[in-house]
């Protein structure tokens, strides 16, 4: 095992690299989706609102979208393996604090902080691949990346729901505590370590970056895109189990749990993004992607038939799965020298999205039916499209596979 601590010596085990990153992200994703499952549980434990115990989910992805500011930064001065390192570190404890609690507001703080740390990994990791990989494998190695991450989105939501009905909440907390020091270690003996090129650079040198980037339309329409992508995944998600187990359907949490598990084939194409972007062009495997997407979260609430449910949530999935890799290598190109940076406010934007979908889809329920919150919900969605539509290629890129 010692031969992959610096692989940089002799030629890079890339596989071995790529299924640490897409472990990496699906293990710390995992924590975002976690309370997804739990809104009720804590709003009966704690004597709160459903909206006050989504609450958990909104704190996170705002500490994580802060979190994605700095660290790009800090993985530009001091490297990305050891940011990420640090990084699972923290989780690990967090997590295990998290089990510990038995007060709401404690909840909410600790969950910040578990946000805040988990963003350690997310756009650092991204960024390590761009550094890491050649641009041939570099698509397809980000588009393993965001399986992980997708994947996060059912597994985390799976794991949390059949952990808590067995053992409470405190209980999945603890598990995660396991997987992070678990990941840790993985981290440490198998990911080389990347060059520092910037080390005596000042960490706040690529923030000032952050205006020049958004003077750039092109990137500014993509980060459109990044704000109602998983805005959009997680919102259906929180839709889908109130209209399941409401009396359309009455499954059982079981039942629903199921449904749910099978998202995970939905998302099986996003490592196949790199070869469709070679043939069809990146920008039309990110507009195709959203289509499919708005596609299947409109037909959502058509349907009184299970099955034809089913359908439509693996192909919104299948969208969003195609997607998300699509415009992280966009982004990544738009940027040019400030891609890091640009790819930190990408994910900072992403999980902006994320900490709103819960609290959008909670009073769109409120205030509508079903059928109207899907259709809503792939209005919101239809706006990234557009976005994705007016937006072209104002500068050199990195592969001929992207010129289209």
């Amino acid at each position: 095992m010692s031969r992959f601590i610096k692989p940089s010596v002799g030629s890079p085990n890339y596989s071995i690299m790529t299924i640490i990153l897409c472990w990496s992200g699906m293990a710390v994703m995992s924590s975002l989706y976690v309370t997804l499952p739990l809104i009720s549980m804590f709003a009966d434990i704690f004597n709160i609102t459903l909206t006050q115990a989504a609450a958990t989910g909104s704190v996170f992805s705002l500490g994580f979208a802060m979190g994605c500011l700095i660290y790009g930064a800090l993985s530009d001065k001091y490297g990305r393996k050891k940011v990420i390192f640090i990084g699972l570190i923290a989780l690990t404890m967090i997590s295990l604090l998290l089990g510990m609690v038995d007060n709401f507001a404690w909840v909410l703080v600790l969950r910040g902080l578990q946000g805040a740390a988990a963003a350690t990994f997310s756009p650092v990791a991204l960024a390590y691949a761009v550094d890491m990989f050649p641009t041939e494998r570099r698509v397809t190695t980000i588009g393993f990346i965001s399986t992980g991450f997708l994947i996060a989105g059912i597994v985390g939501q799976v794991i949390s729901s059949l952990i808590s009905q067995q053992y409470g909440w405190n209980a999945v907390f603890y598990l995660l505590t396991i997987v992070y020091a678990v990941t840790t270690l993985l981290v440490l003996r198998l990911l080389p370590k990347d060059e520092v090129h910037q080390s005596y650079a000042s960490i706040w040198s690529p923030l000032k970056q952050i205006g020049t980037l958004l003077t750039q339309k092109n990137l500014i329409l993509n980060y459109i895109v990044a704000l109602v992508l998983l805005m959009s995944f997680v919102s259906m998600y929180t839709v889908l189990g109130s209209y399941l187990s409401g009396p359309d359907f009455g499954l059982s949490t079981n039942e629903i749990l199921f449904v749910r598990s099978i998202g995970v084939v939905g998302m099986l194409i996003s490592p196949f993004a790199g070869k469709l972007a070679k043939r069809f062009g990146v920008r039309n495997v990110l507009r195709g992607g959203l289509c499919i997407a708005i596609a299947g979260l409109a037909s959502l609430g058509l349907f009184p038939s299970l099955p034809l449910v089913i359908g439509m949530s693996l192909i919104f999935v299948a969208g969003i799965a195609l997607a998300v890799p699509s415009l992280v290598s966009l982004i990544s190109q738009l940027g040019g020298k400030s891609r890091g940076i640009a790819v930190s406010v990408y994910t900072f934007i992403l999980f902006t999205g994320t900490s709103l979908g819960p609290i959008v889809s909670i009073y769109l329920m409120k205030w509508s039916s079903y059928l109207v919150t899907f259709l809503l919900l792939a209005l919101v969605l239809g706006v990234g499209l557009l976005a994705a539509c007016f937006a072209h290629r104002d500068k050199p890129e990195d592969t001929n596979a992207d010129q289209k």
